[in-house]
């Protein structure tokens, strides 16, 4: 058995309805979900997060928990709600081109025009699977989302105007509906603006919305608050830093005040709570001019479109700890002479490729095979040193930010993996899980625990192996792959080691190098 007794040696923790007169039944379910966005298992101690290493110790802490690549956050925001691989949910990046919405630069996939133009073009089907939110409320079940960060409107974008405060999504201090807004103001307050205001101000708003205002009338079926930190603050300094480990106490301080509210509301027992991260975090080491090496190699490469374009131009989309490529008329020569350079550069890790370039993988290896996707995928190179704070997991990372700050969306295994700890009347007390488990994996679960039939088939399981009264699933498998390319300067070596369990596959790390010959 997979979840046994114990404290985690990797984050370091010391560790419905009511029933009809006359009838009895089972108490009513409630399920909260709390993201704390940027999270690494290492950073989760008794010194920078006391509650949530009591909860750990109440309930089961997930050892081998993983983010999706690419490991951002809207798209493991999208992962968490849909229990989908970025390939089948269609958000494969936080930062994307989609020339139908913008043809001359790329798009943020969370924002609310977006969205809406995404939703009007395609039916409805942005996101092309139904999210957790709209799932329990397709049941009957009421539902509350709140995100201090602008991934609210991807988690639930048509909540029910007809559910009252059942039926709000607010992200970042905007809502939908619109005019729910005033009334929770006025109970909360102003939503604290930029650039006034602390993240772990508007944190501390997002916390009281749900809990003072959402939860008002009683707590639903079904809750997601978002929290912006670690990540921003992390963003901003290094994780490790003084402030981001201010930032860590802050999001443990909001956990607290989620769990004395359920206490005062009478429901603690009756609720599951799962703490997660979105993704790991990394510091960077160096920032490349990726546009600079190609034009020195005599690729015409972009960051947006200026004029007309020409066939085999290239629109380059900064994710941070990858870069995406879109080569105009998905020139096949040109492509070829992109990933060629790029394979002989000091800073690639892996590649991924709607082709079969020697020395990549295909987009499917990594679930992120999406229909008007990009040419390629390339993520950075990374390794296991520490930074100036002694955290490990260094990154090469794109343009947007200086070296020495954190970033993420590599396949580091810093970035890769992140926190989940499970704890309720549904889940084992005092234990850890050593399996490998993901972010697809919180909507079939919460499903099940909720009885709820999910439509279609989801990429995740339910983590029964944590899981009180549930047989334990499939055993896991570790694999590796490789791919290489040899060229007459030296060799491209690239690798990707994955987990499975059934059907449902976990990236653990990828990374790569090219190895010049000796003259």
């Amino acid at each position: 058995m997979a979840a046994t007794l114990g404290v985690s040696a990797m984050i370091g923790c010391s560790l419905g309805q009511a029933a009809p007169p006359g009838k009895s039944a089972a108490p009513e379910r409630h399920v909260v979900i709390v993201v704390w966005d940027g999270m690494r298992p290492d950073l989760v101690t008794p010194e920078n997060a006391p509650t949530l290493c009591q909860l750990g110790q109440a309930g089961v802490i997930f050892r081998n928990h993983h983010a999706v690549y690419l490991s951002a956050t809207h798209v493991n925001g999208t992962a968490i709600e849909t229990g989908m691989y970025p390939q089948h949910s269609g958000l494969i990046a936080n930062y994307d081109y989609e020339p139908r919405i913008e043809k001359k630069k790329f798009v943020s996939t969370e924002q609310a025009s977006v969205i809406q133009k995404g939703d009007e073009l395609s039916h409805g089907k942005y996101l092309k699977v139904p999210t957790l939110a709209e799932l329990v409320r397709r049941s009957g079940g009421r539902t509350a989302v709140a995100a201090a960060k602008t991934v609210g409107f991807l988690l639930d974008r048509q909540p029910d105007p007809h559910a009252g405060a059942h039926g709000v999504t607010l992200s970042a201090g905007d809502s939908l509906p619109a005019a729910a807004l005033a009334p929770m103001e006025a109970g909360v307050g102003l939503f604290p603006g930029f650039p006034m205001y602390t993240h772990a101000q508007r944190d501390e708003w997002t916390t009281m919305a749900l809990t003072q205002s959402l939860w008002k009338d009683g707590v639903p079926a079904f809750s997601i608050l978002w929290l912006g930190e670690p990540d921003l603050t992390q963003h901003e300094t290094a994780p490790g830093a003084p402030p981001a480990l201010a930032a860590i106490k802050s999001s443990d301080q909001n956990l607290a005040a989620v769990l004395a509210t359920l206490d005062q509301k009478g429901v603690r027992d009756t609720t599951d709570i799962l703490v997660v991260s979105d993704h790991g975090f990394s510091t960077i080491e160096h920032a490349i001019d990726v546009r600079k090496y190609l034009l020195d190699a005599g690729l015409r490469a972009a960051v947006d479109f200026k004029g007309e374009t020409k066939r085999g131009d290239i629109l380059m989309v900064g994710n941070g700890g990858s870069v995406l490529f879109y080569v105009v008329g998905h020139d096949a020569a040109i492509t070829q002479r992109l990933i060629e350079t790029l394979q002989q550069s000091n800073f690639a890790g892996v590649f991924f490729s709607n082709t079969k370039a020697p020395g990549t993988f295909p987009f499917a290896k990594a679930q992120i095979d999406a229909a008007q996707g990009p040419d390629v995928i390339m993520a950075f190179r990374w390794t296991g040193e520490k930074n100036v704070f002694g955290v490990p997991g260094l990154i090469e990372s794109d343009w947007n930010r200086p070296s020495g700050k954190g970033t993420h969306a590599t396949l580091s295994r810093f970035d890769m993996h992140n926190i989940l700890i499970a704890a309720g009347p549904d889940f084992r007390g005092g234990a850890t899980d050593d399996w490998p488990t993901g972010n697809v994996d919180l909507a079939p679960t919460v499903l099940s625990i909720l009885k709820i039939k999910s439509p279609q088939p989801m990429d995740g399981r339910v983590l029964s192996e944590a899981m009180s009264n549930a047989p334990d699933p499939a055993k896991p498998v570790t694999e590796t792959s490789e791919a290489t390319r040899d060229f007459s300067s030296g060799t491209w070596r690239q690798s990707l080691q994955q987990s499975r369990v059934g059907t449902t596959i976990y990236l653990d790390e990828g990374n790569g190098a090219f190895t010049r010959k000796l003259e």
